[in-house]
């Protein structure tokens, strides 16, 4: 009789030390896709739950941004906590937050519990986003850290294109409430292959004993990042110079003050702020800072014109935005394999200096522009953006301890969030600014709702300004990234504290790896 094979041996028989890192890719992939093809779903349903409830439109975008906020304030107290106690923990316990309150979300009995629903997924996504990049990056040997960074980008670029796809699909077929259900049993599979694939000690085992989680540093940063981000939010429908907003960037400023005081005495902080005086470090965050800043209004307002002016359908729409995006797709993984080989640097300044030239293609454009001008104004905008982004993360984390990831890379998607938003303020505030200077409503309601042909002038007139100004603020990424200098070695920046001397002697996971190791798998 045939000896029975264990599953235990078919499993490392299939996983080995060689080609761990492809599995762990694959497992941390299926829980982005997930990710960001949920928001694209959910973005489509709204309309539809904004009628199953009875509830204004503004309202029911608080699903949204109820989401987008507490996964905002979290990213950098979850990022630090899954480096101290592990980020293979973390990231399971966030998924599993996310697959319960994605349930809850589908079963909501009106929008308010939908919205408290969000909210906790938003925690448990918090969770899960700087904690993926870590374990993703550190699966990975030093000189493949671009490509993991590229291979990464690719799947938050088709998770873009099939999530409105696949939301558009699911409300029609199904009903609102199989978006968040679906979401759900993909991050339930996501958390299974995580479980079984991942292996804690190379993606990040709990820290040495002795080490505290910084609370009133988690407590400064989350109370600075509300102010800011809700300044930003409510800013243009109430005007930068309410009392409101002034109030909440003057709280900004304080909380954020206070944050860097706290961090520098702390003799665990949270994230060190040390890190700003690496300059590839402080470079590479503001040239990133730059590079989201130009980019989401392009995806904001792009449908207004297209829609408004140009007469095109919102399946046409869709059309017209999936060549960027698949240029993303293509550029990001490309762009990561060779800079690895060739160095960041003309990666980072090419793929800025690609999307500024994009971004002067908009900002030719007139009620009377050919779509074809339109388009390719996009592809190179996003081809731009796929150039850059896995190449300056990469020198970005190459500045930084791999005891550091978790907190790094939650920051790093924390600076992500914040430029997206301020470039949807900035651009929304220079557009209705300008109809409002030219003698119209200075609200985008108005081109929404087919206004006449002053209206749409006024508009295009108004979304040339936003470009320029946008082509402006990459070309400055740019040159911060010509600034930011070559590799550097990363030692501590601060002492080892008493009960860590004895372990910083051994051989741990801290290092940066210039080399590709491969210890035994354990789990």
């Amino acid at each position: 009789m045939a000896r029975l094979r264990s599953p235990r041996r078919v499993e490392l028989r299939l996983i080995t030390p060689q080609n761990y890192r492809y599995w762990a890719f694959v497992a941390l992939a299926l829980g982005l896709f997930i990710s960001v093809a949920d928001l694209g779903s959910v973005m489509v349903a709204l309309p539809t739950i904004s009628s199953y409830f009875e509830t204004d439109l503004p309202t029911t975008q608080w699903v949204l941004i109820g989401y987008t906020l507490t996964v905002s304030v979290l990213l950098l107290p979850m990022g630090r906590l899954a480096d101290i106690v592990g980020r293979k923990l973390v990231y399971v316990i966030g998924t599993l937050v996310v697959v319960v309150s994605g349930i809850a979300a589908g079963m909501a009995p009106d929008i308010g519990f939908l919205i408290a629903a969000k909210v906790v997924q938003g925690a448990g996504a918090a969770m899960t986003q700087g904690t993926s990049m870590a374990m993703l990056v550190a699966s990975f040997p030093a000189e493949e850290r671009g490509k993991a960074l590229g291979l990464q980008m690719s799947i938050v670029g088709s998770g873009g294109v099939a999530g409105p796809a696949l939301g558009g699909l699911i409300v029609g077929g199904l009903g609102w409430q199989w978006v968040f259900f679906a979401a759900s049993i993909g991050a339930l599979v996501a958390v299974l292959a995580a479980i079984i694939v991942i292996d804690s000690s190379r993606a990040g085992r709990a820290a040495a004993r002795g080490i505290k989680f910084d609370w009133l540093g988690a407590a400064l940063s989350t109370g600075a990042l509300v102010a800011f981000l809700q300044g930003m939010t409510w800013a243009p429908a109430i005007g930068y110079g309410s009392p409101i907003i002034v109030s909440a960037f003057l709280a900004f400023a304080g909380l954020l003050a206070a944050f860097v005081y706290q961090e520098l005495r702390s003799p665990f902080p949270m994230m060190d702020v040390r890190l700003f005086q690496r300059r590839l470090f402080s470079m590479g965050v503001l040239a990133s800072f730059l590079n989201f800043l130009g980019m989401s209004s392009v995806r904001f307002l792009m449908p207004f014109y297209l829609q408004a002016v140009l007469g095109l359908s919102p399946t046409q729409i869709g059309l017209v935005i999936v060549p960027g995006a698949v240029c993303m797709m293509i550029t990001g993984p490309l762009s990561g394999r060779f800079s690895d080989r060739f160095g960041w640097r003309w990666f980072t300044m090419g793929g800025m200096l690609t999307s500024t030239t994009g971004l002067i293609i908009l900002a030719t454009l007139r009620t009377d522009s050919p779509l074809a001008l339109a388009m390719a104004g996009m592809i190179l905008q996003s081809m731009g953006v796929g150039i850059f982004n896995a190449p300056n993360n990469s020198s970005i984390l190459s500045a930084v301890e791999q005891s550091k990831y978790g907190v790094i890379t939650g920051f790093l998607n924390l600076v992500r969030n914040s430029g997206n938003l301020c470039s949807v303020a900035m651009g929304t505030a220079i557009v209705t600014g300008t109809m409002g200077a030219l003698g119209y409503a200075p609200t985008l309601a108005a081109v929404s709702a087919g206004g006449g042909e002053g209206v749409l002038t006024a508009f295009t007139t108004g979304l040339r300004f936003a470009y320029s100004s946008m082509a402006v603020i990459v070309f400055m990424g740019a040159i911060a990234s010509a600034f930011k200098g070559a590799r550097v070695n990363t030692p501590p920046l601060t002492p080892n504290p008493p009960a860590n001397r004895a372990a910083a002697k051994q051989p741990s996971q801290s290092a940066d790896p210039a080399a590709p190791s491969t210890p035994p798998l354990r789990r």
